[in-house]
């Protein structure tokens, strides 16, 4: 008996060592199918919930929460709710026999309003009770991103609009859509197709503002026409692409961004060509240059030669250097402004500029009627525009202030003109 118990106890370690191989060898196999054992959890969580009914959709996957590891199985989760399925390596829905989810994106109806739907179960879901989920949301939607090639044409619809729904009430960052400069996905046209439906289902909910400020946010204002193929990159077809897709307000957004941009190219290398003593003529061909090839309005692009000359001055720190630099830039500008100052309402626009500016740079405010004293003498601006901006033409901006100090100059010129009109 005593051998026999001292011949097991030998043996026992050995027992216990294939013991913990198998543990090891289990625990890896449930490691590999967790996924899919989360997965029917889910299905088995949504399968209990009333068909159609969302708020009920809603509290059986807050209830859930509890018990499925949410927080580990994020990522699969949201495959599930945007798909219906887990999604195999290449971006296809693993087709192993099981079920679609009863809920998700792609088994919404194909319109918006389905879809808003089902995108407020994933707001209240996350913006409410799981918000540490918001990462794994948006990784998950940059992973599907990668996979629009894959999907059928509803398909890619729906998500779109989801993510426009999703991105309009702040849910996720827009910058998830940069997946899609992806070259193949660009290059095949599905990138501009699947934007232009977010950009549609964003513009239903806020404005081309808010549109704006998002893309802005995310560095992504100026790179529009990345999402075009490279055939098609230029101005005139991204216009006309938009505005047939009932986008107007995208096309204005984006000519102004273009304005902006070369207004602050335009004025930068104005400011270069003055410090470099460069020509009145050459300044003025580079000007006429940039007007033509921007399509500005006269009366616009005087108020950017007025920006361009103002900022070129280093100006000094004390009082009567500034009153002088001011005066001297005017003068020796003044033929660069009368080029662009050729009619009754460039004259004004360029008074009114001038307004604004000084009232912007209170260093200039107390200059403003010699400067527009300058712009009469050098034959910039006439008597009537200046007539006129007193009259009725003044901008709310130091508006009494101005007025007043060009009132012993506005007299003055009445005086001239009416002796004029009597000799």
């Amino acid at each position: 008996m005593s051998a026999t118990h001292n011949g097991n106890s030998k043996g026992l370690p050995a027992l216990h060592g294939v013991k913990i191989k198998t543990r090891k060898s289990l625990q890896k196999a449930q490691a590999k199918y967790e996924p899919t054992v989360f997965r029917e959890g889910i299905l088995k969580t949504l399968n209990n919930a009333q068909p159609g009914d969302f708020d009920d959709i809603y509290q059986q996957l807050d209830i859930a929460g509890n018990t499925l590891e949410y927080r580990k199985y994020g990522e699969t989760l949201f495959e599930i709710l945007l798909t219906g399925g887990v999604l195999a390596p290449g971006g296809t829905i693993l087709d192993d026999g099981a079920q679609r989810s009863p809920f998700s994106i792609f088994s919404a109806e194909d319109n918006i309003e389905s879809v808003k739907k089902h995108v407020d179960v994933f707001n209240k879901l996350i913006g409410r009770r799981y918000k540490y989920l918001q990462r794994s949301f948006e990784e998950s939607i940059k992973n599907l991103l990668q996979y629009i090639n894959k999907w059928r044409t509803d398909e890619n619809n729906k998500l779109a609009t989801a993510i426009g729904l999703f991105v309009s009430g702040q849910l996720i960052n827009i910058n998830v859509l940069t997946v899609l400069f992806k070259e193949h996905l660009v290059k095949e046209g599905l990138s501009l197709q699947f934007v232009t439906a977010v950009f549609k289902a964003y513009l239903s909910e806020q404005n081309i503002d808010h549109l704006g400020s998002s893309l802005k946010k995310a560095g992504m204002d100026n790179k529009l026409m990345e999402f075009f193929p490279p055939n098609k990159r230029d101005e005139e077809y991204f216009a006309r692409y938009f505005e047939a897709e009932d986008m107007k307000q995208l096309v204005e957004y984006h000519n102004q961004k273009q304005k902006n941009s070369m207004k602050e190219q335009t004025i930068d290398h104005v400011k270069e060509m003055l410090k470099a003593e460069n020509t009145p003529a050459e300044v003025i061909t580079y000007l006429k240059h940039q007007m033509k090839e921007g399509s500005w309005q006269e009366s616009d692009f005087v108020k950017v030669v007025w920006e361009s000359m103002m900022q070129a001055v280093d100006w000094g720190s004390r009082a009567e250097q500034i009153e002088a630099q001011a005066l001297r830039q005017v003068k020796q500008c003044s033929t660069i402004l009368s080029a662009f100052s050729t009619n009754p309402k460039t004259e004004l626009a360029l008074i009114q500029k001038v307004q604004t500016y000084c009232y912007e740079d209170t260093k200039l405010m107390k200059h403003y009627r010699q400067i527009v004293q300058i712009l009469y003498n050098e034959d910039v601006v006439s008597e009537s525009a200046i007539l006129y901006w007193f009259e009725k033409g003044a901008v709310n901006s130091g508006k009494t202030v101005f007025l007043k100090q060009m009132e012993p100059f506005v007299q003055w010129l009445k005086t001239v003109d009416s002796e004029s009109e009597e000799d």
